[in-house]
């Protein structure tokens, strides 16, 4: 008599049962819902961490004003503004005024911060757009050329220009790339977002978006296109070639690990040239990390937006901050970091929806 044995059910992989489904919702839609619920307490903390730092100097009034003013008048102007009350209801009564939208008004010229995003947002994220786009030109193909050429003298000299890259400061190579192409080579401009003359046929535009590249098209002129796209590329330059080296050692490292895999083994053994295993099977799963690192980044361009308005006198909302610091506006000042603090947070929320939507791997 033959006995059979059977075998025990082979157990599953926890990482590959099926997700549960609460509520009969989808998993992605309850990651969205999260993510977004998120942004609530991201932001709140924010804004708390950037009211606490602008108060630990003093009241703004006396900041801003002390010196030209007697004391009386401070003191009035002080009570006026209501800075004399207790800190925690100062505190209560600025986040309810942020959860309106309501991120003061300027001591110094009386603007409403958040009307400022209307006026210098636009420059500031079209700076944002040419630094990225520079970032993804340069960063990733000189990656990818790194992680082919790997262990050989152009894979080191790459990853040098990569720390080079993201370890010069903004500033420094923004005056560089001035000295270089606008004083010597005379090519391109020095400053400012366009010329006086484009600058005038854009006032005349009845849909104006503050955006200099759609509102030159707008007009229709490829002079003007041009004009703009001219100021754009040192000051584009300078905030991209930042983000860029990062893109580079990200990019390298990726490839070079993709390249490991087993189905690009496969390939290999079958007569398929490195190069073509760089292009075609290695570079797409390498640039999905990419997705995650830009919501990073977007506040390293924000950051260094600051000193790059400022040095190409790029009129946005950097060196609008540049400003307000020189004048001690700190109210102005507290406004638009916290609103750039919410435009952070808003963009990794994006960012991280784009990385679940478009990344398997991503557990939600």
């Amino acid at each position: 008599m033959t006995t059979t044995v059977q075998a025990p059910p082979a157990s599953k992989d926890p990482s590959q049962a099926p997700r549960r489904s609460f509520g009969g919702g989808s998993p992605l839609v309850r990651f969205i819902i999260v993510r977004f619920l998120l942004i609530f307490p991201t932001i709140f903390i924010l804004v708390t961490m950037v009211f606490l730092l602008m108060r630990s100097i003093g009241d703004p009034i006396t900041a801003a004003l002390g010196g030209r003013l007697s004391a009386q008048q401070l003191a009035e102007r002080i009570e006026a503004a209501g800075y004399n009350r207790p800190l925690i209801v100062q505190y209560f009564e600025y986040i309810g005024q942020v959860a309106t939208g309501n991120f003061g008004t300027a001591i110094s010229d009386g603007r409403p911060v958040s009307q400022l995003l209307l006026t210098y947002g636009g420059a500031t994220l079209e700076l944002a757009f040419y630094a990225l786009l520079v970032a993804f030109v340069v960063g990733i193909p000189l990656g990818m050329v790194a992680a082919y050429l790997r262990d050989r003298w152009p894979d080191a000299v790459l990853r040098v220009v990569a720390i080079l890259f993201y370890a010069t400061p903004v500033f420094f190579a923004g005056l560089l790339l001035k000295l270089v192409f606008s004083v010597w080579l005379k090519v391109l401009p020095v400053a400012g977002r366009a010329s006086t003359r484009t600058e005038l046929q854009m006032g005349k535009l009845e849909n104006r978006t503050g955006i200099y590249l759609i509102d030159a098209i707008q007009l229709g002129s490829p002079a003007a296109i041009s004009d703009v796209l001219q100021h754009a590329v040192l000051p584009g330059l300078a905030l991209g070639l930042l983000t860029a080296g990062v893109f580079l050692r990200l990019v390298r490292t990726n490839v070079i690990g993709t390249l490991s895999m087993d189905y690009v083994d496969a390939a290999r053994s079958r007569g398929v040239s490195e190069f073509r295993l760089v292009r075609k099977h290695a570079y797409k799963p390498a640039l999905i990390p990419i997705i995650t690192v830009i919501g990073l980044q977007i506040a390293v361009l924000l950051g260094g937006a600051v000193l790059t308005e400022t040095t190409f006198e790029w009129k946005g909302l950097g060196f609008k901050l540049a400003e307000y610091l020189s004048a001690r506006d700190f109210v102005a000042v507290q406004g638009i970091v916290a609103l750039l603090a919410v435009i952070v947070a808003l963009s990794n929320f994006i960012v991280d929806i784009l990385a679940a939507v478009i990344d398997p791997r991503v557990r939600y």
